[in-house]
């Protein structure tokens, strides 16, 4: 499809997110010419290397229920959750005889295992999943960890308890956003191999994005879909301290073949853990396919791929926590993607102060399963139709980080996290020692951070784990500089609206 250089809605990114927003715009409003703007390859997208898990409940933490915001972010994973079967369905009608495939991939059924070395953070992350399965009557079932298929741990990580969750799963994340090109292109979007290299603004306006080759692209609306490289884009046209900074949650994940018999039939994972994701098992359409994952790593510039240490962990926790015979399995993929994570790891999503650019980005380990949702809500913005979902009003781009605890609790959080990770990672101690010693190093080092930054932010421990190694130098500096400038922009802001 012929491709002009004038849109009226230019989507960046082509991910599930970027693809899901310009498809239900084309739906429903079809006269509207749209662009869905990204290189094929799609370097750093986390959409291509996500385990696609539809899991709203086996994602609770301790934390869900502690601050309205958290609170929000799950009511919307809620939502998604009553809304994948639906949405899935249209995606099938939208392609039609090429939707075999994509219904082939989904995975009904989801166990949270709460294996036998899980530190104190899955524990009690996995009791507030507990908890709120029964708070909002969901269904689900305890069940014996020996009568789960496929699960075949290590002596020492023999699950202490698990629950089955029927209506969570999973769908072939790689299926999903080859239909979703093939929908967008099927609804008339116009998909524009390029990467974007920064965008354009008439006065307080968006006008459009230039591409990496120099030419440009006009378009009264420019919706930042672009991962967690959107930030970037945004820095060069929005004032300084406007919108929290995005950091880089990088994640290993594989498609293996088994060599094995009795693989699962349904998703297995781990609650949250410390300073991470849960470790999942998926099974694929393939009769002997699986894909494992997943790491994060998180940096604060972009990185060429996941560490060779965290890889090798990762791995060996894996077979360790969900199917020791997984090691004998034939790597067929390896998948490397970076999951867009703001400073406070809330999502970033709604319109910015420059009139006609929208964000729908930052949304950490929750993009692929809430993009139902999501979509329909930026569509509602765009085509200034009623949003009648105020659980996105928290989540606007022009904000402070949400704070969801004091710098003192930041702090303890942190060290608590470190216990556990190095627990997890194989430290023994002797018994004359315990982990105090761990957790005042840990503390020393989220304090210096939090000094260096003037304490003007109270860092959750994902992101505390990739600054608190960190110098001045290597982006500390930059940090303050954007922590006093936000300050001073949303002071004057508030100062401004109240005249």
């Amino acid at each position: 499809m012929a491709v002009r250089n004038s849109m009226d809605i230019a989507v960046v990114g082509n991910g599930v997110l970027g693809l899901s927003i310009a498809v239900e715009i084309a739906r429903r409003a079809p006269k509207l010419e749209v662009a869905v703007i990204g290189p094929p390859e799609r370097p750093l997208a986390a959409s291509v290397a996500a385990g696609a898990m539809l899991n709203c409940f086996g994602e609770v933490t301790k934390y869900t229920h502690q601050h309205p915001a958290a609170e929000a972010k799950f009511t919307i994973a809620r939502q998604a959750l009553d809304e994948w079967p639906a949405w899935l369905d249209r995606l099938c009608d939208d392609i039609g005889d090429d939707a075999a495939a994509l219904r082939a991939s989904r995975t009904e059924g989801t166990f949270v295992l709460l294996s036998g070395r899980s530190g104190h953070l899955a524990q009690e992350n996995f009791h507030a999943m507990r908890a709120a399965l029964i708070k909002y009557d969901e269904p689900h079932e305890p069940v014996d960890p020996q009568d789960i298929e496929g699960l075949d741990p290590s002596p020492t990580a023999r699950p202490s308890h698990a629950v089955h969750l029927p209506r969570e799963g999973a769908v072939d994340a790689r299926a999903v956003v080859t239909a979703l090109e093939a929908a967008a292109g099927r609804h008339g979007v116009h998909l524009v191999p390029a990467a974007v290299r920064g965008l354009l603004a008439d006065a307080d306006t968006v006008a459009g994005v230039r591409l990496a080759d120099g030419s440009t692209l006009s378009a009264g609306t420019v919706i930042l879909a672009a991962g967690s490289t959107s930030s970037a884009l945004a820095d060069s046209v929005l004032p300084p301290g406007e919108t929290p900074p995005m950091l880089h949650g990088n994640g290993l994940s594989l498609v293996t073949r088994r060599t094995a018999p009795h693989r699962a039939r349904e998703v297995l994972r781990t609650p949250i853990r410390a300073g991470s994701c849960g470790l999942h098992l998926v099974p694929l359409a393939g009769a002997d396919e699986q894909y494992i994952g997943a790491n994060n790593m998180v940096t604060l510039r972009p990185a060429h791929g996941p560490g060779v240490g965290d890889g090798h962990a990762f791995l060996r926790q894996i077979c360790e926590h969900l199917d020791q015979r997984i090691a004998s399995s034939q790597v067929t993929q390896w998948l490397h993607g970076a999951r867009p994570m703001p400073l406070d790891c809330f999502p970033l999503i709604g319109e910015s102060s420059l009139r006609g650019l929208h964000f729908a980005t930052g949304t950490y380990r929750d993009g692929f399963h809430c993009s139902p949702v999501i979509a329909r809500h930026v569509t509602d913005t765009v085509l200034d139709r009623p949003a009648t979902d105020p659980n996105f009003d928290w989540f606007t781009p022009k904000r402070l980080p949400i704070q969801t605890m004091t710098v003192e609790e930041a702090i303890a959080e942190f060290a608590s996290h470190e216990v556990d990770a190095a627990y997890e990672y194989g430290l023994t101690l002797p018994f004359w020692l315990d982990s105090e010693t761990v957790a005042q190093h840990s503390k020393q080092r989220a304090r210096r951070v939090h000094e260096e930054l003037d304490e003007l932010v109270a860092l959750p421990p994902d992101n505390l784990m990739a600054l608190q190694g960190l110098t001045p130098a290597e982006g500390l500096a930059d940090l303050r500089r954007y922590l006093h400038a936000a300050h001073a922009y949303h002071q004057k802001s508030a100062q401004t609206a109240t005249v």
